[in-house]
Order: C-alpha cells, then sequence, then structure tokens
C-alpha cells in the first residue's frame, strides 16, 4: 500500500511541496520511509552548563545575564546566560534584527540548543536554536532524538519532519512488507524492516548514538544489506536480459594473425589471455559486455585494434570513442598504422572539423565505406549514422556518463540488432568498486607489462628545490632525453590553469634559450595541440611542458623524465596516470613530485604511496580508501551509485554477501527482486535498466 500511496495524501503536501518532494526523488510514501536521516540531535536531556564539553551538541538552559551588541567587520549579537551554579555560555548572533535583540532583556530564561565551542570569553554557541522559557515549568524534552534530513531549496527541516511523522503513523498502521529472507536476518543477526525504519527514523534515547553515527547499528546494518542487494541483484537482471539480447556472431579473423605478425613485438601472456576472451565473446551470438582494464602501458589499444579487424572482416562497423581530442588523435594514429595495410578503412570525426571534411566522413560511415570510426563525444551526435555497427570500443569509461555509452550502443541501424561493447580503461578499479559499479560486464585485466619495461623511480621533493630540478632536467635534456613538466590546475579557473603552465615554459625558455620547449594546455585548439604533440614525438622537442591534458594516452617511448608541480593538490589515480606518461620505452625512467609545504595528513599519505609503488591496482586500493568511489568512477559515471544509506567505502564487507543472495533471489524468487528495486530505486532514473 505504502509503495503506491502518493505523498500529496498527506497533509500539507500541495502541488507547490509536491514539485519539491519529487525534486529530492520522494514520489510515495515508501519512498520518504527511506529518505533517511543523515544526523541526529539529542534534545531528550539537559546538560547543565558546567558539564558542556566542547565540540557536543547540548540542550542547556540558563538565565540571560547581559546582552551586547558588537561592531566590527562583522556585527553580532552576543547574549550571556548564566546557569544556577554561576557557569556562563555565550550565544552569538551574526544575523538578526533590531526586535529580536530587544527580547533577550535580563532575567528572562531561555532553553538553547547547538554546538558548543571554545570562544573569545569562554564556552559559546553560534547562532544556536532558542526558546524562551518559564523557570517554574518542568524542561520540555524530546522523547527520542531528533533527525535531520537531506532536503532541498524550500523545504524546510521542519516541513518534512512533520510529513516524516505521518509517514512513520501510517507505517506503524500498514507494515511494509519484508522482502529478504528469514535465513538470512537469521544468519547476520539483523533486525526486521519495519523495526529498522522505525529506530533510524525515531531513535530512543537509550539507542547506541555512537554506534548510529558510526553507522554501525544495527538498524542501518539492515537497511545497507538489503540496499546491497537490490543493488547487485539489478546488475545480474541487467547481465541476463543482455545475454538474451540478438548480436552478430563475428568469427575469428586471419587479418588478426597478419597483424600479430607486422608488430615488432610479442604479445604478454596477460594480452594473449585477454584476448582469448574477446575473440570468444565476439563470436557468440549476444552481445560482448566485457571490461579491460589494463594498466598504463599495458598494451590495451592493440587488443582494441585486433578485436576491431575482427568485426571489420565480418562486414561490420566498429566504433572507437575516447574523452580527450589527443587520446582520439593518437588512437586514430595507431589504427591507421595497423589496419590500413590490411585494406581497412579507418574514419576520424571530432567537434572541430570543417563543414565539408564533416559531410565527407558523415557519408562514408553512412555508406559503409569506413569500417572502423574513431571520435570523441562528436560520435553521438544526431547527424552520426552508422551502416551496420557490430561493436562500440570506449576508452576510459569514467570520462563518459553511463546514458552516453547507451546512447552509442542504440546508434545501431537495425534496433534489433545488439552491438557488442568493449570497454577499457587504464585507471585500475579496486575490485570492491568493480563488483559494484561493473556488475554487468565480464571483467578482463591485462596485469603484466611487456618485457623490458622498467618500474619508474619516484621521488617527492619539496618545492623549494624547484628550480635545482629544473637545472637537472635541463642537464638530462642536453644528453638526449625527453621530459614532461606538468602544471595541474591551483585554482578553478581554465585561464590559470594555462597560465601556470605559459609562465613555466617561459622560465625554461629564459634560463636556456638552446633548450627547445613545447607547452600544451586546455586553452589551446586541437590543431595546435596535435602540432604540438607530434613535434613532440618526433623529437624536435626536447621539454612538453603541460596541463594535466597530457593525463591520459600519450605514448611517446623516448620520454623518461616527468615532473609534476604541486603533485599535492592532485588525486592518486591522476598522478598515477600522469606518471605513466613516461617509462613507456627501454630507459630507465623517472617521476619528481613536488610538493608546496606544508602538507596535510591526506595529502602526505598520498605522495608516500606514490613514492612506495608502481602497482596501479594497490594506489587504486589506496585512492578508494581517501576519496571514495564517485571521485574514483566520476562524477558522471555514478549514476547508479547513488545510495540512500549503503555507502561502498564504508560498507565493502558486505559486497561478497549482497552479491551471494542476489544471485540466490534472482534465480529463485525474481519478483522479489522486481519489488526490491521499486523499493530502493523506486523513480529515480537508474542507469541499469536505461
Amino acid at each position: 500500500m505504502l509503495s503506491e500511496l502518493s505523498l500529496d495524501n498527506l497533509k500539507g503536501v500541495g502541488p507547490k511541496q509536491l514539485e519539491k518532494l519529487q525534486k529530492l526523488g520522494l514520489f510515495v510514501v515508501q519512498d520518504l520511509l527511506f529518505h533517511l536521516p543523515l544526523r541526529y540531535q539529542d534534545k531528550t536531556k539537559l546538560t547543565p552548563i558546567e558539564n558542556a564539553l566542547i565540540g557536543s551538541e547540548l540542550l542547556m538552559e540558563g538565565e540571560i545575564f547581559s546582552q551586547a551588541l558588537t561592531r566590527g567587520r562583522r556585527n553580532s549579537l552576543l547574549v550571556k546566560i548564566q546557569s544556577e551554579n554561576g557557569a556562563f555560555l555565550t550565544l552569538r548572533f551574526f544575523h538578526f534584527h533590531y526586535r529580536q535583540a530587544q527580547q533577550f532583556t535580563r532575567g528572562k530564561h531561555l532553553q538553547v540548543f547547538g554546538e558548543v565551542r571554545s570562544g573569545p570569553n569562554g564556552l559559546e554557541m553560534v547562532h544556536p536554536s532558542y526558546q524562551f522559557i518559564n523557570p517554574n515549568d518542568a524542561p520540555t524534552l524530546e522523547t527520542t532524538l531528533t533527525p535531520t534530513y537531506p532536503t532541498t531549496e524550500g523545504l524546510g527541516q521542519a516541513s518534512l519532519l512533520k510529513l516524516m511523522n505521518q509517514a512513520i503513523d501510517l507505517l506503524r498502521e500498514h507494515p511494509l512488507k519484508e522482502l529478504l529472507p528469514n535465513t538470512l536476518l537469521n544468519e547476520l543477526q539483523l533486525p526486521d524492516l519495519n523495526h529498522a525504519l522505525l529506530t533510524l527514523h525515531q531513535p530512543q534515547p537509550e539507542d547506541d548514538l555512537r554506534q548510529i553515527k558510526q553507522f554501525t547499528h544495527p538498524a542501518q546494518q539492515r537497511l545497507i544489506v538489503e540496499e546491497l542487494i537490490s543493488q547487485q541483484a539489478g546488475l545480474q537482471l541487467l547481465r541476463q536480459t543482455e545475454q538474451k539480447r540478438v548480436a552478430p556472431s563475428l568469427p575469428p579473423s586471419q587479418n588478426c594473425n597478419a597483424l600479430l605478425a607486422s608488430l615488432p613485438f610479442m604479445l604478454t601472456n596477460a594480452q594473449q589471455r585477454v584476448l582469448a576472451e574477446i575473440q570468444h565473446d565476439l563470436a557468440q551470438p549476444h552481445p560482448m559486455q566485457r571490461l579491460v582494464q589494463g594498466d598504463v602501458g599495458s598494451g590495451k589499444t592493440v587488443i582494441a585494434a585486433l578485436a576491431a579487424i575482427q568485426a571489420a572482416d565480418a562486414n561490420y562497423q566498429v566504433a572507437i570513442m575516447a574523452p580527450t581530442e589527443i587520446l582520439a588523435e593518437q588512437h586514430l594514429n595507431a589504427f591507421l598504422e595497423w589496419l590500413e595495410p590490411l585494406n581497412i578503412p579507418v574514419a576520424w570525426l571530432n567537434g572541430r572539423m570543417k563543414a565539408a571534411e564533416k559531410r565527407y566522413q558523415l557519408s562514408q560511415i553512412a555508406s559503409g565505406e569506413a569500417k572502423v570510426i574513431v571520435g570523441t563525444h562528436a560520435l553521438f551526435q544526431d547527424a552520426v549514422e552508422f551502416n551496420q555497427l557490430g561493436l562500440v570500443i570506449i576508452d576510459e569509461q569514467h570520462r563518459f556518463g553511463v546514458h552516453q555509452r547507451l546512447a552509442l550502443h542504440e546508434k545501431n541501424n537495425d534496433k534489433n540488432v545488439h552491438t557488442h561493447q568493449l570497454i577499457m580503461t587504464a585507471t585500475p578499479i579496486p575490485r570492491t568498486l568493480a563488483m559494484t559499479a561493473y556488475g554487468d560486464l565480464d571483467l578482463s585485466i591485462i596485469d603484466e607489462l611487456p618485457p623490458g619495461r622498467k618500474p619508474i623511480e619516484t621521488a617527492v621533493l619539496n618545492n623549494e628545490k624547484r628550480h635545482q630540478v629544473m637545472e637537472h632536467l635541463y642537464a638530462k635534456c642536453k644528453e638526449g632525453v625527453q621530459a614532461y613538466w606538468v602544471c595541474p590546475l591551483i585554482e578553478e579557473s581554465e585561464l590559470l590553469h594555462a597560465q601556470a603552465a605559459e609562465v613555466t615554459a617561459t622560465q625554461f625558455s629564459d634560463y636556456w634559450p638552446d633548450l627547445r620547449v613545447g607547452l600544451v594546455h586546455g586553452r589551446l585548439k586541437g590543431e595546435q595541440k596535435a602540432l604540438v604533440m607530434n613535434a613532440f614525438k618526433q623529437h624536435e622537442l626536447d621539454l612538453l611542458v603541460a596541463t594535466t591534458v597530457i593525463e591520459v594516452g600519450v605514448n611517446v617511448p623516448n620520454a623518461s623524465l616527468m615532473i609534476i608541480e604541486n603533485a599535492e593538490r592532485l588525486g592518486l589515480a591522476q598522478l598515477h596516470q600522469l606518471r605513466g606518461r613516461v617509462g613507456r620505452g627501454d630507459l630507465q625512467s623517472h617521476c619528481v613530485l613536488l610538493y608546496q609545504a606544508p602538507l596535510s595528513e591526506t595529502g602526505k599519505a598520498r605522495l608516500n604511496i606514490m613514492r612506495d609503488t608502481t602497482d596501479g591496482f594497490r594506489i587504486a586500493e589506496e585512492d578508494l580508501k581517501i576519496r571514495g568511489p564517485g571521485e574514483i568512477l566520476g562524477t558522471k559515471q555514478t549514476g547508479g551509485l547513488q545510495f540512500r544509506i549503503a555507502d561502498l567505502k564504508r560498507d565493502s564487507q558486505w559486497i561478497p554477501t549482497a552479491q551471494l543472495w542476489a544471485k540466490t533471489l534472482v534465480e529463485q524468487n525474481p519478483n522479489i527482486v522486481e519489488k526490491l528495486q521499486n523499493r530502493w530505486v523506486g523513480h529515480k532514473i537508474d542507469y541499469q535498466h536505461a
């Protein structure tokens, strides 16, 4: 019943209020019950002022002793209250009006609630909630802890709390159906659903608030487990749906052997294993859904080329999409070099093409003349029509939204035939995260670097040594080494980002006029970037000063020295990607991380990890601990990971259990899975079923 009862049935919900609730993803009463508190306030007991602990949120009472206005950079109203035992607490208000100030007269009594801080004159509260009281009356106390809910503009806590109380009354009358098996709840010693919800919306004074704050309370664990099971079941259903769809069967191609024979290197064992998995998938009559993870320099591009050959030789088209023009152009050059000798035509599409060239490329794609099409986001444009799309290859998936991936998937002319998908990333994804974000995909890992690759030696230096590092770099360049100097974004401004790089490039040119310096940043046009990158690749430049636009995909084997300035401002994944631009040839490569003191504890930990290891998977695990899943996958990617209570970083121990039980439910009780999905995902956009 509550899963179907619209919120406009609640008292006080008119059309405008309903619109605000829907902004929060709340449509029915069940949605409201699963809109869980962010935190709690304890207004169930009074604490004497003399017993107050700094940093605690407390309810206290006292008599107004004085009231004063202070003038300065920020005017403030100071109200001092005194306990019966003579202890003082100052209430500080920055936002107030004259009439409000007049109310605080000496001798009146106040009940106040807020966080106790240390102020210039002892204990104080800033902008506490307060009410005037009669000291002869019994104190007005709440019977349960007071929840604070996520809200939106125009919808205050008081309004939300009134609606929540109505929903809780309805829950007591019409309990929600328990969807998890009793065997699971007993095995994990978890409470039933309705008890868990009531506990979290109205915790009793005897409930352990410390446990609730740490998300270890059994009521929270109960909901976390159910949400993770729901999410895992959704992924498994999606996987089943994909397996039932029809895709072209693409047999192995002799041209693959021709390319392998022409390469100046042998595939590693890991590359051979992953290639065999892909070739097997492509030969099946249902869509391949495979994610290939490979650390920087592990050789994913050649695997993608071999997959493309298999599709093209079966007379199907291949779309290869990369997130940046630099990476897309690099793929284009590699594919032209490898595929054109095999008479496989390659087309190119980007957002800045001249009209005539774009028309020509679009006609080649539409006619089917172009077999392999390399591009950026331009491949999503409505004007792009494929003749017979059989395979989609997406590089650095986390840079795209999931809906973009699906949009490309839908570009096939024959809507009854689905494309195979190969997704590649050089961002190692921790197993926990891969199981949740990409649980609908088969996973292949290229966990071996080509022979002869030497681990990159990494040093961490204070920025005070910047000039010495510049001198060392100049000396190495004079010996024939090529180097990168990366200036990351210092403020959220592309202009400042570019200026930092420009200043550094100018410094090098001023100090050493014989040094051949190139400059690449986000404000350059694509053609200019390509010219500079090509000059660097051809060793017409010794040093490339760049912003983080070179983070992904740039491949210059002779470059063996990487300097990253303000390294403390970058995340582990980004540092690892940037470092991966060197170490791609036979030379011993070095990376110097320059930092600006003082370092935060997090900054220190990040740089120490970078110095201690070049293992992308260990770095990814540490990154997950520090930053959480949303940052690793990118905000666009996390549409399907907008959990109501679960947190992948905090609750990773439950994921294997959730997977196991989700599998059982999908196989034995698919109708329960649908109800779970409705309960947890509800009316939100769900990428899993887009």
